[in-house]
């Protein structure tokens, strides 16, 4: 049987091929897909060559369950929705990727889609429910928010329009800490909706300082999640010092720069979240005690969207058309930064 799939063609080019349906492998599901959500991860592997020829490309979906590996853990069957993260542009495992009409995804780090959450909502899950918990939870250590803290400290959260930033704004808040947050003007609000305390232009020269003031030089932690707030970041965390985590490389000269007694830049990469080795660029070994975390954390996400307690970015849907073909050039505008404030969203037929 085949099915149609974004592939990785060459540097800078991904095309709608016809290529077979991906085996079932032991702690895997296969999906029938029904949305997916784009990130920047996604072209980034295209125009960046991350993928070798014949990878399929694409991280995030939602679907149902056709067939549920032997050694998967979690309590999936047949005809559930499902929702989460594949590893789109592997080199390991060429037919995993999102964005195809059938898919294998690593079993226990997949969600049971709620009941109150439509297939368009649950595509824009994957990517940042993971990453959140590696940033938010692994590196800077908040508490769960399954079990909050009383304290009320501060977290500022760098690019908090982009799909990440909106999720890890509410789950920071969940776990008890006041945010503060960056995006431009137009989203101000709408972040202060879903929780953040304050939010500052990211291209003010006056940003960093203007969140150390706001903070009364008390800020301990900042999250980056686009890579480009060293100054910010490292501007606005206590004179005294603080933690800095980003969702990639930063360079720590330009944060001690501004700021000397600044912990990190840490980066984290969601590839590890599969608990297998993996190749962009370097081979990164496979990281179990990652896989176990995001285990734990999906069905925490899975509650809090239950709960109504999380509430998914806005949608951007079928924006040119639905299907692959035209997911293709929504890529094409997440290239151009035309998209904030919500996630580009495709349903497939």
């Amino acid at each position: 049987m085949s099915t149609q799939a974004i592939v990785f063609v060459e540097k800078g080019k991904a095309e709608v091929q016809e290529v077979r349906i991906p085996k079932l492998r032991e702690d895997y599901i296969l999906v029938k897909v029904n949305a997916i959500g784009l990130n920047p991860t996604d072209w980034k592997h295209i125009d960046n060559a991350i993928a070798d020829v014949g990878s399929r490309i694409g991280c995030d979906y939602s679907g149902t369950v056709v067939e549920v590996g032997p050694k998967v853990t979690k309590d999936f069957t047949k005809g559930d929705r499902i929702s989460g993260v594949a590893h789109g542009g592997d080199r390991v495992q060429l037919e995993n990727g999102a964005f195809a009409n059938y898919i294998v995804v690593k079993g226990d780090i997949q969600i049971k889609t709620p009941q109150n959450i439509s297939d368009e909502a649950a595509a824009t899950l994957g990517i940042s429910f993971t990453t959140v918990g590696q940033g938010l939870y692994r590196t800077l250590g908040l508490p769960l928010p399954t079990e909050p803290a009383d304290s009320k400290d501060y977290i500022l959260i760098h690019g908090g329009s982009t799909a990440t930033g909106i999720y890890g704004i509410q789950y920071a808040r969940l776990s008890g800490y006041k945010v503060i947050a960056t995006s431009s003007p137009h989203n101000f609000d709408y972040l202060k909706s879903l929780g953040a305390e304050e939010v500052f232009d990211y291209n003010s020269p006056t940003a960093g300082a203007d969140i150390r003031e706001h903070t009364n030089n008390t800020l301990r932690l900042g999250w980056d999640c686009t890579g480009s707030g060293a100054a910010i970041i490292a501007g606005g965390i206590s004179s005294k010092g603080g933690k800095y985590a980003s969702i990639i490389p930063v360079d720590k000269a330009a944060v001690l720069k501004v700021n000397p007694n600044i912990d990190g830049p840490h980066s984290t990469l969601m590839y590890s979240v599969f608990g297998e080795r993996f190749v962009k660029g370097s081979e990164t070994p496979a990281k179990p005690e990652e896989f176990e975390f995001a285990k734990k954390f999906s069905e925490i996400t899975r509650q809090l969207l239950a709960d109504d307690r999380l509430k998914a970015p806005r949608v951007f849907l079928n924006r040119g058309g639905s299907g692959l073909d035209s997911a293709l050039k929504g890529l094409d505008e997440l290239r151009q930064q035309k998209v904030s404030g919500g996630k580009l969203v495709y349903t497939l037929k």
